[in-house]
């Protein structure tokens, strides 16, 4: 079974992460193991440093931080089943760093319905899917 569940969650949109989130939640519950929730915040690109705060990227890092302490509580599981962790950086490179760094077994993600933006460049889970060196389930809604 899997012990060792990663649950990347986009924290601007909550709604698409729950189906992913209840997956994994149930996945860990009858198998005994542990989830981790770990959000990827964007790299600030050069071009708008100038425009944002000096302390923007602390402020983000502590918004996602505070968010996924809010979801780890919420989801049901005991606390020293839930971990959560925020990198930056691209979002399925990330991820695949994480799964490696935990070790996860699983990567449980949320979808939504493909567009003609991510049919012609591809979708994260996508790539995830492609590229992880562990199982991943990919959940919709």
């Amino acid at each position: 079974m899997f012990r060792n569940i990663l649950v990347p969650v986009d924290i601007a949109e909550p709604e698409n992460a729950r189906p992913g989130i209840s997956t994994a939640v149930e996945m860990a519950r009858q198998s005994a193991g542990s989830v981790r929730f770990l959000n990827v915040l964007p790299l600030t690109p050069v071009m708008l440093a100038e425009y944002v705060p000096p302390d923007f990227d602390v402020q983000q890092r502590k918004t996602a931080e505070d968010t996924l302490a809010a979801m780890a509580r919420e989801c049901g599981l005991d606390a020293n089943r839930v971990s959560t962790v925020v990198r930056q950086g691209g979002i399925y490179h990330e991820v695949i760093e994480e799964a490696k760094a935990m070790p996860a077994d699983l990567i449980v993600m949320s979808s939504h319905r493909p567009d003609m933006r991510s049919y012609f460049l591809g979708s994260n889970a996508g790539h995830v899917v492609r590229y992880a060196l562990c199982s991943v389930l990919v959940v919709r809604k």
